[in-house]
C-alpha cells in the first residue's frame, strides 16, 4: 500500500541517530560538539544553600588569603588592577609620583616628635634642651603646613594640565599631604620614582 501524502517507512532507508559522525580532526579547530546553553547554565548553576559549609568556609578563606597576598604584591609593584580603591587610578598614582618625586617637610615632623617624647623623661635633667626641641618641632609643623599647601597647589594644577579640568578627585588633597606627611620608607604603596625625578 502506498503511504499517504509522502510518508515513508520509518524502517526503510533510515540511519540509525546514534551513528557516529564521520569528521576528520582538523588542526586549529576544536573538534567537538558545542555544549547546549542549558549545560553550559547546569554547569555553572551552584545550589543557594552550600551543604558543605567546611568546604565552602575554607574555599572563601583560601580567596581572601590570595586577594590579600595579591594586594599586598600590589602596595609593592604598584599594580593598579590589585590595589585598594582608594589608591586605584592613574589620577591617584599621578599623585603619588609627585609627592614621591620631591623632599618634604613633613618627613621630619614624626621623628622630631619622636624626640619630644623621648626628651620628656630627661626633662628633669634637660629641661632647655626639651624646650628647644619643643619649639624646633613646632616650626616644623608650620613649615609643614605652608609646604603642603604649595606641594598640592602645584599637584593640582599638574592633575588639569594633564588630565583636565574635572579629575581633580575628591580627597585628592588631603590623600597627597597624608603621604608627604608620611616617611618615605614607610609609605605604601611603595615611591616607584626618585627624589628630583620629573613626573609628567
Amino acid at each position: 500500500m502506498t503511504p499517504v501524502f509522502g510518508r515513508k517507512d520509518k524502517t526503510q532507508g533510515e540511519a540509525p541517530a546514534t551513528a557516529p559522525a564521520d569528521h576528520q580532526q582538523r588542526e586549529g579547530a576544536k573538534n567537538r560538539p558545542t555544549p547546549k546553553r542549558r549545560e553550559q547554565e547546569a554547569a555553572r548553576r551552584q545550589p543557594l544553600v552550600v551543604t558543605d559549609r567546611k568546604a565552602a568556609r575554607d574555599t572563601d578563606r583560601a580567596k581572601r588569603h590570595d586577594a590579600q597576598l595579591r594586594t599586598r604584591q600590589a602596595m609593592v609593584t604598584g599594580d593598579d588592577r590589585y590595589l585598594p580603591p582608594r589608591d586605584k587610578g592613574p589620577v591617584r598614582r599621578y599623585i603619588r609620583d609627585r609627592v614621591d618625586s620631591r623632599r618634604s617637610v613633613g618627613e621630619f615632623l614624626l621623628p622630631v616628635m619622636i624626640l619630644v617624647l623621648a626628651g620628656t623623661v630627661l626633662e628633669k635633667w634637660f629641661a632647655w634642651a626639651v624646650f628647644l626641641v619643643t619649639l624646633f618641632m613646632y616650626a616644623i609643623l608650620i613649615a609643614a603646613i605652608v609646604d603642603s599647601w604649595l606641594m598640592w597647589r602645584g599637584i593640582k594644577q599638574g592633575i588639569i594640565a594633564t588630565f583636565g579640568a574635572g579629575s581633580v578627585p575628591r580627597g585628592g588633597a588631603s590623600y597627597a599631604v597624608m603621604r608627604a606627611l608620611n616617611m618615605r620608607r614607610l609609605r605604601m604603596p611603595k615611591p616607584l620614582v626618585q627624589r628630583g625625578q620629573t613626573v609628567l
